[in-house]
């Protein structure tokens, strides 16, 4: 018997982008959750009915950027893994518990990374 897929929400404002990162997620049989936000992020965080494995955020979003959407998600969810996309990865300051991927990543990081995480 297979266990159930990892749920991830993929938080990113960038339109393509976030279609690239759910197709690479699905098509290694990960559930999606998408928001376009931080505000369509936390909907999805405040849903108690709604299982979250893990947040795929990008730190560049408008309004609430990724780091502050983090801090409010482990607020009602302490223990969920994040994941932060940045074209700055190496300069970003990354909390405990939270990793981060460098923009631009191949499909192959994306996996390897999420996988690690999921596991």
């Amino acid at each position: 018997m297979s266990t159930p897929a990892s749920i991830i929400l993929v938080v990113e404002d960038d339109a393509i982008v976030r279609m690239l990162i759910v197709d690479v997620l699905e098509e290694l049989e990960y559930k999606v959750l998408e928001a376009d936000g931080s505000e369509q992020a936390l909907e999805f965080l405040n849903d108690e009915n709604q299982n979250i494995d893990l947040m795929m955020t990008d730190v560049g979003l408008p309004g609430m950027d990724g780091r502050e959407l983090a801090t409010e998600a482990r607020l009602v969810r302490p223990a969920l893994p994040i994941l932060f996309a940045s074209g700055y990865a190496e300069s970003i300051e990354v909390p405990e518990g939270m990793q981060v991927i460098g923009k631009p990543f191949s499909i192959d990081q994306l996996r390897d990374k999420v996988k690690s995480i999921t596991q």
